[in-house]
């Protein structure tokens, strides 16, 4: 029998190789190129690090007691962290120069709960003011954006307490006990 000839090879060898290998080294490029950028999304999807808990800066506001004995006790007995919408939030620290009789609570993912004792009497507390009442405290609330601020009426000390909105009741409910065990009640001045 004869031997049929081999057929021809339409590329030569080295570049049949390259032509075969170019392929499988795409497709590990992408593989590769696909691991790297794949960890910085989910890194950046986890949310905001922790290096951007730094101090919590407030705008200086009057407070003529701030350094009250009322307040210096409210400040003492005010509890470490709060409990926001199941959330627990730790007490803040306050870039300077804060704002004297002013705390914080929060973290990288909530706007801060924030605390402001010895102010001025609130322009909008009046005769019809409608107050509403917490753990035996009487508060006035202002609605602004996405915060409300309420404001306690019934003791020595004005205190404002600054809520976000999606905070819950948890932060007011707390801070009013607070109040509440700390601070002699009072009349409520409607008249100015």
């Amino acid at each position: 029998m004869a031997q049929e000839p081999e057929p021809a090879s339409l590329l030569p060898r080295p570049l049949l190789a390259v032509a075969l290998g170019l392929p499988a080294l795409l497709a590990a490029g992408v593989a590769a190129v696909g691991l790297f950028l794949g960890a910085g999304g989910k890194d950046e999807a986890a949310g905001p690090s922790a290096d951007n808990s730094g101090p919590v800066a407030l705008v200086p506001v009057p407070a003529p007691k701030a350094e009250s004995d009322e307040c210096k006790a409210l400040a003492s007995g005010l509890p470490m962290q709060l409990v926001s919408n199941g959330v627990t939030l730790p007490r803040r620290e306050l870039a300077s120069p804060a704002p004297a009789g002013a705390l914080a609570w929060g973290d990288t993912q909530h706007e801060p709960v924030v605390l402001r004792c010895g102010l001025d009497r609130p322009a909008s507390l009046n005769p019809t003011s409608e107050l509403r009442t917490v753990s035996d405290v009487t508060w006035l609330v202002l609605s602004e954006g996405s915060a409300s601020t309420w404001y306690v009426v019934d003791r020595p000390v004005y205190v404002a307490l600054t809520v976000p909105s999606d905070a819950g009741t948890g932060p007011l409910q707390d801070i009013s006990t607070t109040i509440r065990d700390t601070l002699a009640k009072g009349p409520v001045d409607t008249t100015g």
